[in-house]
């Protein structure tokens, strides 16, 4: 079984474009909040629009071992109902606007609010899980 506590090559001299040691929670998350390796930041972490790449064509961190599962759906529900909702009552209490048309405004803004938030935030989940260690082989790995 692969180890899963990586740490970026140093034994390559002159070392490689981000190849320093493990940045900072706060920089991991940022980094996969943009979408990049949350390691260098400079590779791309997704392969689709929430595929990981198994490994960043720069550093060669196994993004792929942090396993966000359900965490970014949560949180993204989370996020998007604290701005939807409150939208919502105003709405309601300023108008008292139709079910239709009440319908008709927050249905699509939800859709579209919550596909926004859901990349950048497994991103973030993905850099958070590297800083913090949290690497999982996959099922079908030897």
């Amino acid at each position: 079984m692969p180890s899963t506590s990586w740490q970026p090559d140093r034994s390559a001299a002159p070392p490689a474009l981000g190849t320093g040691p493990m940045p900072t929670i706060a920089t991991a998350m940022a980094r996969g909040l943009r979408g990049r390796c949350p390691v260098c930041g400079q590779a791309p972490l997704f392969a689709g629009f929430l595929r990981v790449r198994d490994a960043c064509a720069n550093c060669h961190a196994p993004v792929g071992l942090a396993r966000a599962d359900d965490a970014p759906p949560y949180f993204t529900i989370l996020v998007t109902g604290h701005i939807v909702v409150p939208l919502m009552l105003l709405l309601e209490r300023a108008e008292q606007p139709p079910d239709w048309v009440m319908a008709a405004i927050f249905v699509p803004l939800t859709l579209v609010i919550a596909l926004a938030l859901l990349r950048p935030i497994k991103g973030a989940m993905v850099g958070l899980m590297l800083a913090l260690n949290l690497l999982k082989p996959h099922a079908d790995a030897p």
